[in-house]
């Protein structure tokens, strides 16, 4: 996504906030963050993008924005007792209209001002998205399902129950988790620490992927794992299980002891489409 001159200006200006050392709450301040705000909600800007080439960037100023909104905002009660909550008043929940298109099924679900979800989006309950997340069209979200601040969740991507999608926000350049389209995430499954998960993967539940995972490539014989430079990266239609390998040493040996690892069992074929396959009906 190519930034237009109009976001262009907005980025500027936000970026200039976030390095003030005299950075005020008054109307001129608070009318630029609620802009920006409005931007993020509206998928027009977003914490990374995607090239034609398939490489992922981030634009460090959208989390330095959202520092900025952790500077103006004030500390205020939410709701009423028992059911009262404190947070900063420029980080409200999102409201939601029919016109938006995003089904947000009764029961707990929250969603934080700075969040985009398109049309199509369902939110079952109990579930949260956190401010910078973006989630594109036909995207499910299960219950018990937390998307990260920044998150990328492309379209068509089933998260299942309990799944933890971690965020990111500090450091400033730091990538965020990007699950792409048509991914199937497990339930109770975890993608931490700016892992990718390419277009069309299937993450089975329990799987748990972070910087430091390696996983174990049994079609190509190989080991998938991260860089310094690099996050982790799940290839194109990879189905990853989880699988464990043996702890060496003596005191390993002796108890038996192992520890996860992912596996990259296969990659899709027609018996793993029509497993993974998400009903029309359920969709706007």
């Amino acid at each position: 996504m190519s930034i237009t001159s109009q976001y262009e200006q907005l980025l500027e200006e936000i970026s200039a906030l976030y390095q003030s050392n005299s950075l005020e709450a008054n109307a001129v301040t608070l009318g630029l963050f609620e802009t920006f705000l409005a931007a993020m909600e509206r998928g027009h800007i977003r914490t990374a993008s995607r090239d034609e080439a398939g490489r992922w960037s981030v634009e460090p100023r959208i989390k330095q924005g959202i520092l900025v909104g952790f500077r103006l905002g004030q500390l205020t009660p939410f709701g009423s007792p028992p059911l009262q909550f404190f947070e900063k008043d420029t980080y409200p929940s999102r409201t939601f209209t029919a016109n938006d298109g995003v089904r947000v099924v009764p029961g707990g679900t929250s969603v934080r001002r700075g969040a985009y979800c398109a049309k199509g989006v369902i939110l079952m309950a109990p579930s949260y998205v956190n401010v910078g997340a973006y989630i594109d069209h036909g995207t499910l979200i299960d219950s018990n399902a937390l998307v990260g601040s920044c998150a990328q969740i492309g379209q068509r991507v089933h998260i299942s129950a309990g799944v933890q999608i971690g965020g990111v926000i500090e450091p400033i350049g730091a990538q965020p988790v990007i699950v792409e389209d048509d991914v199937l995430v497990g339930g109770q499954s975890g993608i931490f620490e700016g892992t990718i998960v390419r277009k069309g993967a299937v993450i089975g539940a329990g799987t748990i992927l972070t910087k430091s995972t390696k996983v174990y490539d049994l079609v190509n014989d190989t080991i998938i794992h991260a860089s310094a430079e690099h996050a982790l990266e799940i290839p194109a239609n990879a189905v990853i299980v989880p699988g464990s390998r043996a702890v060496r040493g003596d005191f390993a040996s002796t108890h038996g002891l192992h520890i996860q690892t992912p596996l990259l069992i296969k990659y899709r074929d027609e018996k793993t489409d029509a497993q993974t396959a998400l009903e029309d009906v359920l969709r706007i």
